[in-house]
């Protein structure tokens, strides 16, 4: 049970009560308790502000390169994972996770690589110790040109 304080600490106090099956005694415990909460900030926003296609040599043709610029507000990611999924974003068809260093402002730039035109659904999270953030866009990828 918990109740007030009978001193002038305004701290509730706490009594436990414990049965003891062997002797029928009963082991009572008075204390004080306290505990703190830590508000953070998390990662409140992700954008994907710009996707551009990366022009490729002949020899590189088999995957088309997509620069996405991305930003954020709140505290600064320390890492970034991007799930690249089919058109309605059901079936993940690949995921990569790399650690990031943003010092200042958040915007940065993710590339990424396509290994054949279509049509896909990304999911770009930005997370930190305590918190993630997701943005999710539609992309056409046609052989080295994106839209």
């Amino acid at each position: 049970t918990t109740g007030p304080s009978s001193d002038s600490d305004s701290s509730p106090t706490v009594e436990s009560v414990e049965d003891n099956p062997d002797g029928g005694c009963h082991i009572y415990r008075n204390g004080y308790y306290g505990s703190s909460i830590d508000v953070v900030e998390g990662i409140l926003e992700v954008n994907i502000i710009q996707m551009t296609s990366i022009q490729t040599t002949e020899s590189q043709a088999e995957n088309s390169l997509v620069d996405f610029v991305v930003t954020c507000q709140g505290s600064l990611p320390t890492d970034v994972c991007t799930v690249v999924s089919d058109p309605t974003c059901q079936v993940s068809k690949r995921m990569v996770c790399d650690p990031i260093v943003v010092t200042d402002e958040c915007l940065l730039t993710i590339r990424r690589a396509f290994e054949e035109p279509g049509t896909y659904c990304i999911n770009i999270t930005l997370g930190d110790d305590t918190s993630q953030a997701l943005a999710s866009a539609l992309i056409s990828v046609n052989g080295g040109e994106s839209t």
